[in-house]
């Protein structure tokens, strides 16, 4: 990994850009038609085992909806008014042939909107590969470990039937250790933002983790690598904003100029749930042993803590913001959920009551992928913002 940069971060933020304004995925298209017989496979938020795609010789393809630059025409057909945008948009890419070039899609479960989006694609796309992962509930080795070793094993037979060729523990050992490079870049980005936040907006963070879900790993961990190297060669002015925390973005994804307005409102974001399979495992991976069981492992007893993943820990529910709080010096908490999201909204109540029993200040507002008008959540972010200076003691 290089040192040096090759571009400044207005170089990089501006492939990003592209990148993420490109709804015809022309970058992962391009990646395919290098090569005969690659394959690319669409993952639903808010995790999916990426390992497996690319051991297989694969391109995961983050599918995370059209955001505001889509408008939904086809795909309000097949879905109740009353649930979150994102299966409408994810079956509008899909209508619009913006995804035939993908070979396959993988499903997590992460509420029953996705399960029903699954079984909506097989019904839409039968010529296109799909595959429901079910995530596991009971966080013991011998039950919930077995479980999904077993899910992963299924992946990977499945993803087999698409390449035609099966897919070996040292492949899966050594895609691995590249995502487990990206993890690392990814932790060192975040806690520079967490450092100077001033230096590295949210804004242009966030477009760096998109990039990552359409181009491979490698070209991501090269960015990733360029970008901090840059960033840590300017300064750019300091304010007087407060810290805070943002949850509720784990699913279907915020308009970027929803996060712009949080900033302009006089915050800086110094910890999210932004595209949680960037760094849903805390640390590292294992390598040594079975790849699969290593993987399971990480699911059960590393990663991050969000409202669509069981905690079997009722004592600790919640927690996971305060430390978060601590960790990254905040003074408050944005609850930013997504209109009709059942996990979000459900948890978010029990949330907000451990935050007050820690006398952690709040606020909380709905968005929804294609949310247009900003001025709202500016002003109530702005008026929190201003609460924690004033009020908070902080």
């Amino acid at each position: 990994m290089l040192d040096r940069p090759h571009h400044t971060t207005a170089d990089i933020i501006a492939r990003c850009e592209a990148l993420f304004s490109d709804l015809s995925f022309t970058a992962a298209r391009e990646w395919k038609a290098a090569e005969p017989g690659r394959i690319v496979v669409g993952f639903l938020p808010y995790y999916a085992p990426r390992e497996l795609v690319h051991a297989a010789g694969g391109l995961p393809l983050g599918i995370f909806g059209g955001g505001d630059q889509l408008e939904v025409i086809h795909g309000d057909a097949y879905y109740q008014s009353y649930i979150c945008r994102i299966p409408r948009s994810t079956i509008e890419l899909g209508v619009s042939g913006r995804l035939d070039f993908v070979d396959g899609m993988m499903f997590p479960s992460i509420c029953d909107v996705i399960r029903n989006l699954s079984g909506m694609w097989k019904l839409m796309f039968p010529s296109k590969g799909a595959r429901y992962i079910d995530l596991p509930h009971n966080f013991d080795d011998d039950l919930g470990g077995e479980f999904y070793v077993s899910e992963l094993r299924e992946t990977c037979e499945w993803l087999s039937t698409l390449t035609g060729k099966p897919i070996t523990s040292d492949a899966i050992r050594a895609s691995i250790a590249v995502f487990n490079d990206n993890r690392r870049l990814i932790r060192a980005l975040y806690q520079l933002r967490a450092d100077e936040p001033w230096n590295v907006p949210s804004s242009e963070l966030y477009l760096l983790l998109r990039a990552g879900m359409v181009i491979p790993v490698e070209e991501h961990n090269q960015m990733l690598a360029d970008y901090l190297a840059a960033v840590r060669l300017q300064q750019r002015p300091i304010k007087d904003n407060s810290r805070v925390v943002i949850c509720g973005m784990f699913c279907e994804q915020p308009p970027l100029n929803l996060i712009k307005s949080i900033e302009l409102s006089g915050c800086y974001i110094v910890d999210d749930d932004f595209i949680l399979v960037t760094r849903w495992e805390n640390s590292d991976v294992a390598l040594d042993g079975d790849p699969l069981s290593n993987l399971a492992s990480a699911y059960l007893h590393d990663s991050k803590s969000t409202p669509p993943k069981y905690e079997p820990d009722e004592a600790k529910k919640g927690l996971y913001l305060v430390d978060s709080v601590r960790k990254n010096r905040a003074e408050g908490v944005i609850f930013a959920m997504t209109s009709f999201c059942d996990p979000g909204l459900l948890e978010r109540p029990m949330l907000q009551a451990v935050l007050k029993s820690h006398g952690i200040p709040q606020i909380a507002f709905k968005y929804a992928e294609n949310s247009g008008q900003m001025q709202p959540i500016r002003e109530q972010a702005g008026t929190f913002a201003d609460s924690i200076k004033l009020w908070s003691g902080a």
